[in-house]
């Protein structure tokens, strides 16, 4: 096993034995089926070749890659420099980048490449993350694994297999790696956490790569500010999409944080229901009720059966967020009850509605302060709370989790689930 780092920077002869220059860097295909790249060519910096760049040479060219010098195979004069191509770059476009870990859900980043001889050929068989692999680097390996010997434990390299390692699509000079294609598979709050981890143009790599679905989803998960910061770059048509996917209260959290004039354009460009949701909603103060709570909600009449409530919700609340309660307005949407999915599920088909529903709902007013809003879920231990007007009319709902958000300490907040989701 060789490392990619130990070939850098190393002195090149040929047949000869004269001094070509040094590695520079190594070139790896990724052309074709191969879940490990084979190792194509090096790049050796001459003097001679300041202003051309390096020497390419092919690597049947090389007779001894592994060792104290790199070796050619022929003299200088017998070599035909390989042209350039698209080729990776693996200390320019790998080494000391970050990649996704989705194993453990983390960005790592890439201290060094293992690679391997198979068949004659030089192969890239692990990603090597971890401090151990900056101390071997640094000459330090073994200071570690001897100390770690004698408390009667061993030092491993961390290491990910290529194959479970993608390039995302562009030709930027750095380019960010993701750790198998198994990120669509992460949960919201992990996507997030990793976003925040990289930096802004890596971020805004990971976000023009995602569905609009999972993007909407990994964005409820962080604050508005940095929503907006990673959807800054996107086109206004990706954004309108994004906030049509998005819970209007989220929704209308984002553009409260975008420049005023970019938030009516794309209010423009969104559907007529969905903007005029958002828009109502940006008309209340942050800090309130009204300002808290999400059109998103599911409603009843008092005059159906158990069985018709159930077969509307399986017409009209398919997108719905929240199904913890089901709320039962008359035909002013005035709010005259509410009660469980679990209660409406287990009830006989043909019991009315008006049977099992609990008219004495706690609800908020839509001027009601977040602190008042807070108490009232505390209090009723619920997970969500009716928001309605002067007219007892129902507007909206406000989530546990949008109650307590700036009441619990920060600390606390990153513990406790979306209680949504």
């Amino acid at each position: 096993m060789s490392y990619v780092s130990d070939m850098i920077g190393k002195q090149v002869i040929d047949a000869d034995g004269r001094r070509m220059g040094r590695v520079q860097d190594v070139l790896a295909s990724t052309r074709g089926s191969l879940s490990h790249p084979q190792l194509v060519a090096i790049a050796i910096k001459r003097p001679d070749r300041t202003e051309e760049g390096p020497l390419l040479i092919a690597m049947p060219d090389v007779a001894v890659l592994v060792g104290p010098v790199v070796v050619l195979a022929r003299t200088l004069k017998d070599i035909l420099p390989r042209p350039p191509s698209d080729d990776l770059w693996l200390s320019r476009d790998v080494l000391d980048k970050e990649i996704i870990d989705t194993d453990v859900a983390r960005v790592v980043r890439v201290n060094d490449l293992e690679v391997l001889r198979v068949n004659g050929s030089h192969c890239l068989a692990n990603v090597v993350i971890g401090g151990l692999a900056i101390l071997r680097r640094l000459g330090l390996a073994h200071l570690v694994q001897r100390l770690a010997g004698m408390v009667g434990r061993t030092a491993t390299l961390g290491t990910i297999s290529w194959e479970n390692v993608e390039m995302l699509p562009g030709n930027q000079p750095v380019r960010l790696r993701f750790s198998s294609s198994k990120t669509a598979d992460l949960p919201p709050a992990d996507m997030a956490e990793i976003i925040s981890d990289l930096n802004p143009v890596e971020s805004s790599k990971v976000v023009e790569q995602m569905d609009i679905e999972k993007l909407a989803d990994t964005l409820e998960a962080v604050e508005p500010d940095f929503q907006a910061s990673l959807v800054k770059s996107l086109s206004d048509e990706k954004v309108a999409d994004l906030l049509e996917e998005m819970a209007p209260d989220e929704a209308a959290d984002l553009l409260a944080e975008l420049p005023q004039e970019r938030s009516e354009d794309l209010l423009e460009l969104m559907g007529e229901e969905e903007a005029q949701d958002v828009r109502k909603l940006l008309t209340y103060a942050e800090d309130t009720a009204g300002g808290l709570m999400t059109t998103d909600v599911v409603t009843v009449r008092p005059e159906l059966t158990a069985e018709q409530a159930m077969a509307e919700l399986r017409r009209t609340a398919q997108d719905k967020d929240t199904l913890y309660y089901i709320y039962v307005v008359d035909e002013e949407n005035h709010l005259v009850g509410v009660f469980s999915l679990q209660r409406l599920v287990l009830a006989d088909p043909a019991t009315p509605i008006r049977d099992i529903i609990n008219d004495r709902v706690v609800s908020v007013n839509l001027s009601d302060t977040q602190d008042e809003t807070a108490q009232v879920v505390s209090k009723y231990n619920l997970l969500a709370v009716p928001v309605v007007d002067d007219d007892n009319r129902l507007q909206g709902i406000v989530t546990a989790d949008d109650a307590l958000d700036k009441i619990i300490p920060t600390a606390w907040k990153k513990r406790l689930p979306r209680l949504y989701h």
